[in-house]
């Protein structure tokens, strides 16, 4: 995940809604989201490299989402950042001791954003610091600076939200699915910043223009998924996938839907 919102107690019907890009290279082996085989309750896509993943929830609350942490120094460590969003969705640990345990393993893993949390509470921790924030109501966004560094697409990202009409089904008081459309359609946006907007994060300019856009097109490097997750009032998850190739072809779509506490199933679209 390199370009993640999080609406905390902002849409009405919906406690927590996650919205994201994941940039990736276009030749590692991904699994789509899906319930996972550990506990049905969990669902998201899975790297098939390192066996984590980018974003997951679980039905009893629990959700997490990693950004890497771009330098212009290539990031090698004994353990992939996936595996953090893979251990706190299946475990049952507090979100503030699980963020503890982890201050001391730190260096073991690249450089990363991490968000997490439960139904009651959510963090996020950034390796740069090693400080974990609570996250209060409203809307977050978090890319691969430093947390609170905003970017020009972190920026365009929370303007097109805060823009973006919510629907309400009758019939659940949830956002109706014609606005989870309408959220996913943002993560499509490929406005090229101007060039003195753009962050230096050691990578060179021509590679910081690639990257700058909130869906980035590209054959061997690109936005491999984007993926909404919804938690209604009631305690029910949504969760839709789209996914994309080489090049920004589309490449599937994945609706998932869970009941509180129970596991996910493939859902209507």
């Amino acid at each position: 995940m390199c370009l993640l919102l999080i609406a905390i107690d902002a849409v009405p019907g919906a406690p927590l809604l996650l919205l994201g890009n994941r940039d990736e290279y276009h030749a590692r082996p991904s699994a789509p989201a899906a319930p996972w085989p550990e506990d049905a309750r969990v669902a998201g896509g899975r790297d098939r490299v390192g066996g984590g993943a980018w974003l997951a929830v679980r039905s009893n609350g629990r959700f997490a989402a990693v950004t890497n942490l771009r330098s212009g120094i290539p990031a090698g460590a004994p353990r992939s950042r996936g595996a953090l969003v893979r251990d706190f969705v299946l475990d049952d640990a507090a979100p503030a001791a699980f963020l503890r345990r982890l201050a001391g393993t730190v260096a073991e893993y690249g450089p990363f954003n991490l968000v997490l949390g439960n139904a009651d509470v959510a963090f996020a921790f950034g390796s740069s610091d090693g400080q974990a924030r609570a996250l209060e109501r409203g809307v977050h966004v978090v890319s691969n600076g430093p947390l609170y560094v905003h970017w020009p697409k972190t920026r365009r990202l929370e303007e097109g939200f805060a823009g973006a009409r919510t629907g309400i089904d009758p019939a659940t008081g949830a956002p109706d699915r014609d606005s989870g459309t309408r959220w996913l359609d943002l993560l499509l946006d490929e406005t090229q910043p101007a060039d003195e907007s753009l962050p230096d994060t050691g990578v060179g300019s021509e590679l910081e223009r690639r990257l700058a856009p909130v869906f980035i097109r590209g054959e061997r490097y690109g936005t491999r998924a984007s993926t909404l997750a919804l938690r209604s009032a009631d305690g029910s998850w949504r969760l839709r996938e789209r996914r994309f190739g080489p090049g920004g072809r589309a490449a599937g779509e994945t609706f998932l839907e869970a009941a509180a506490d129970d596991a996910f199933t493939s859902a209507r679209a």
